[in-house]
């Protein structure tokens, strides 16, 4: 089986820094990007399966990026990451095409289990990605 391939969207270096090495340990290939349009650049520069996205963000916020990867990306999985528990901003981003939503500390291991149910509803193909 293929390395599944994630795009780690969040301002905060230290928390992307450790997640993405927890995450890396976990057999999962992590990319990350600063901020909303870096990750939007990588994302179409390069093939992923799943991103993983930050709510609140400088710039664009989470739900702004999703509705654009959504757009240019329908095959692409997304799962939000907040540190504030807001049952709008939840639904709004589910109504947008969001995978998932998960409340910051994410435990790994449940993140780690989405990151692979979203990857095998992924919509696009290696072959696909070019």
């Amino acid at each position: 089986m293929r390395k599944i391939r994630i795009l780690l969207i969040d301002d905060e270096k230290g928390f992307s820094s450790v997640l993405a090495k927890r995450l890396t340990r976990r057999g999962v290939e992590v990319i990350t990007a600063e901020d909303g349009a870096d990750g939007l650049f990588k994302l179409d520069m390069d093939f992923f399966q799943v991103v993983i996205l930050d709510m609140k963000m400088p710039g664009m916020n989470g739900l702004q990026v999703l509705k654009t990867i959504k757009n240019r990306h329908p095959g692409v999985e997304v799962i939000l990451l907040t540190g504030n528990a807001d049952m709008e901003s939840a639904l709004a981003a589910m109504n947008a095409g969001a995978f998932d939503f998960i409340l910051k500390p994410a435990n790994t291991e449940i993140l780690t289990n989405r990151i692979y149910d979203a990857a095998k509803s992924c919509h696009i193909t290696m072959d696909k990605a070019g």
